[in-house]
C-alpha cells in the first residue's frame, strides 16, 4: 500500500506514537455547547461561556493531574479560551507536554435508506479548518462515527458508510498535520449479549482498516478510540476478564499492528467500571503490539462534576476528584490498578440511550 509521506508524516508518526503512551491517556473535553449545557445544568449552573470555560479550566489547570494526560480533545470554542489569568489553554498543555487535540465533525444525520442509522457529517471545509487548528496549536483530531445494534443493525450500509467517512477525515487530517482519532462507536444500546457485540466489533473495525487502506491514510500517524466488547446496556453484566478476552480478541482479528494506540472510549459506563475493564484489558495475557489506553469523557468527568457544583470553594475538592480519576486510569493502562478511586459519583451509570454530543 502507498500511503501518505507528505511533509507530515514523522511528526504525525512521533505524535500518535507519543499520545500512546503507556501510563498516559486522553481527556475528551470536547463536548459541544449543547452537551456541556446539559452537563452544567445537572448541577444547576447556567451554561454559559464563563461557565463553560470555569470548568475546562478547573480540569485543565488541576494540579498534577497533566502528567497523567498525553492529550486533551477540545471544542472548537475551547481552543482559543484561555485562563482567567490570561494564557491560552493550549499553552497551558503545552508546558505541561500533553497535546492539543480537535473535534472536527459536525454532528450525526440519518442515513437514508436505513432504520434511524447514521452517518456523520462534516467533510466540506474540513482541510481548512485542520489547517486553522493546526496553526492555532492542536497536533491531533476526532471524528465519531456511530453504529447501533439491532435485529438487523448495523446494515453494510451504515458500516461501509461510516468506515469511509473516518477514512476520508483521516487523510484529510493527516494532509494537514493533525493525527486523526478513528472512532467507530457502536453504542452500548439494547439487549444483547457479549457475543453479538463481538461479531459487530469486528466486522467495523475490518471495513475501517479496509477504508483506511483504500484511502492511503498512514497507519502510523492514527489512533483508533473503539468501545470495548462488553454486553448491551439491557443484558446481563459479564466479569472484567471476560471483557478484557473479548475485547483484545476483536482487535487481534482486524487491527494492524502498524497503529501506535488505542484510546478506548468509556461509552457510558460508570467511571470506576470503565477504569476496572482497562486494567483488565491491559492485565490480559495475549498478543497485544499496541498500547491500550483511554480517551474518556464522561468517565473522567461525572464525580469531579458533582464535586463542583459550579461553587468557587468546591474546586480544590473537585480538582481532588478529578486527579483521583485521572491517576486510576493511569495505572489502569499499566495493569496496576488496585481499585481505591471510588470516590462520590464513580459507580454511577452514565449511560445515556442514543448518545449524541
Amino acid at each position: 500500500m502507498s500511503c501518505y509521506k507528505g511533509k507530515y508524516a514523522d511528526e504525525l508518526i512521533a505524535n500518535a506514537t507519543y499520545i500512546g503512551t503507556p501510563g498516559k491517556g486522553i481527556l475528551a473535553a470536547d463536548e459541544s455547547t449543547g452537551t456541556i449545557g446539559k452537563r452544567l445544568s445537572s448541577i444547576n449552573v447556567e451554561n454559559v461561556e464563563s461557565n463553560r470555560r470555569a470548568l475546562r479550566e478547573l480540569l485543565f489547570c488541576t494540579p498534577g493531574a497533566l502528567q497523567y494526560l498525553s492529550g486533551i480533545i477540545l471544542f472548537e470554542e475551547t481552543l482559543y479560551q484561555k485562563t482567567a489569568d490570561g494564557k491560552l489553554f493550549v499553552d497551558v498543555m503545552k508546558e505541561a507536554n500533553v497535546l492539543p487535540g480537535i473535534k472536527v465533525d459536525k454532528g450525526t444525520v440519518e442515513l437514508a435508506g436505513t432504520n434511524g442509522e447514521t452517518t456523520t457529517q462534516g467533510l466540506d471545509g474540513l482541510a481548512q479548518r485542520c489547517a486553522k487548528y493546526y496553526e492555532a496549536g492542536a497536533r491531533f483530531a476526532k471524528w465519531r462515527a456511530v453504529l447501533k445494534i439491532g435485529p438487523n443493525e448495523p446494515s453494510q450500509l451504515a458500516i461501509n458508510e461510516n468506515a469511509n467517512g473516518l477514512a476520508r477525515y483521516a487523510i484529510i487530517c493527516q494532509e494537514n498535520g493533525l493525527v486523526p482519532i478513528v472512532e467507530p462507536e457502536i453504542l452500548v444500546d439494547g439487549p444483547h449479549d457479549i457475543n453479538k457485540c463481538a461479531d459487530v466489533t469486528e466486522r467495523v473495525l475490518a471495513a475501517c482498516y479496509k477504508a483506511l487502506n483504500d484511502h492511503h491514510v498512514l497507519l502510523e500517524g492514527t489512533l483508533l478510540k473503539p468501545n470495548m466488547v462488553t454486553p448491551g446496556s439491557d443484558s446481563n453484566k459479564v466479569a472484567p476478564q471476560v471483557v478484557a478476552e473479548y475485547t483484545v480478541r476483536a482487535l487481534q482479528r482486524t487491527m494492524p499492528a502498524a497503529v501506535p494506540a488505542v484510546v478506548f472510549l468509556s461509552g457510558g459506563q460508570s467511571e470506576e467500571e470503565a477504569t476496572v475493564h482497562l486494567n483488565a484489558i491491559n492485565q490480559y495475557q495475549g498478543k497485544k503490539p499496541w498500547s491500550l489506553t483511554f480517551s474518556f469523557g464522561r468517565a473522567l468527568q461525572q464525580s469531579t462534576l458533582k464535586a463542583w457544583g459550579g461553587k468557587e470553594e468546591n474546586v480544590n475538592k473537585a480538582q481532588e476528584a478529578f486527579l483521583t480519576r485521572c491517576k486510576a486510569n493511569s495505572e489502569a493502562t499499566l495493569g496496576k490498578y488496585q481499585g481505591g478511586a471510588a470516590v462520590e459519583g464513580a459507580t454511577e451509570s452514565l449511560h445515556v440511550k442514543d448518545y449524541k454530543y
